[in-house]
Formats: structure tokens, C-alpha cells, sequence
């Protein structure tokens, strides 16, 4: 499977934005897909995922009940919808999968499938 991601920009804070990973392949729909990110001089970091079978998530703590992650498998398409955002969200977040039909837990951790990234820039 191949992941592109999109959706990034300059925004200012308490602004939303909603990022995108479009997978392409084969049975698409059976791998778990994940958003990480990194911030300049810092790891890349995981931020939230969601399951391929149960569309169950996984939040990092300085994302919960801002940002929501979502898939529309007809389309192909994991989303990352991030509202309330903040300075230190600034980044570039990388779409990741697991292995097809794996546990969501192996994308949290180490993805084996990393996308392109894409730039967030969150202005004070």
C-alpha cells in the first residue's frame, strides 16, 4: 500500500484543520492506519489511529478531544480533523499504516508503511 497525505497549512490558534491519507493498493481497507508527526529538532511522535476492522482509535494525550481521526474506506481516505489548534501542534504529520489486518497497537508504536508529509504551521 502506498500512503499520500495532504490537507496541511498556515493557520492561526484556536483555528481547524482537516488533514487527509489516501491509500492506494490492495485491500486497503484491512490496514491500520496512523498519523505521527515532528516538530523541528524534535523526534516524530505519534498522534492518533484508528483500527481497520473495528474503527476503533487511539489519541496521544496532548491531541484527545481535540483532534478526531476517521476513515471513509470506500474513498480510501483516513482523515485527521484537528480543531482548537495550537502553536506548539506546529509540524509535519506523516500518515503511517501497520500491516494488513495487524492490531491498531503496531502503528502506534512502529508503522511499517510511512506516507509523505504534509506542513502544519500554527500561528500565535
Amino acid at each position: 500500500v502506498q500512503l499520500q497525505a495532504s490537507g496541511g497549512g498556515l493557520v492561526q490558534a484556536g483555528d481547524s484543520l482537516r488533514l487527509s491519507c489516501e491509500a492506494s493498493g490492495r485491500a486497503t481497507s484491512t490496514y491500520p492506519i496512523a498519523w505521527w508527526r515532528q516538530a523541528p529538532g524534535k523526534d516524530r511522535d505519534f498522534v492518533a489511529a484508528i483500527s481497520w476492522i473495528t474503527s476503533g482509535t487511539r489519541y496521544a494525550d496532548s491531541v484527545k478531544h481535540r483532534f478526531t481521526i476517521s476513515r471513509d474506506n470506500a474513498k480510501n481516505t483516513v482523515y485527521l480533523q484537528m480543531n482548537s489548534l495550537k502553536p506548539e501542534d506546529t509540524a509535519v504529520y506523516y500518515c503511517a499504516a501497520g500491516g494488513p489486518q495487524e492490531s491498531m497497537v503496531i502503528v502506534t508504536r512502529t508503522p511499517r508503511i510511512w506516507g509523505q508529509g504534509t506542513q502544519v504551521t500554527v500561528s500565535s
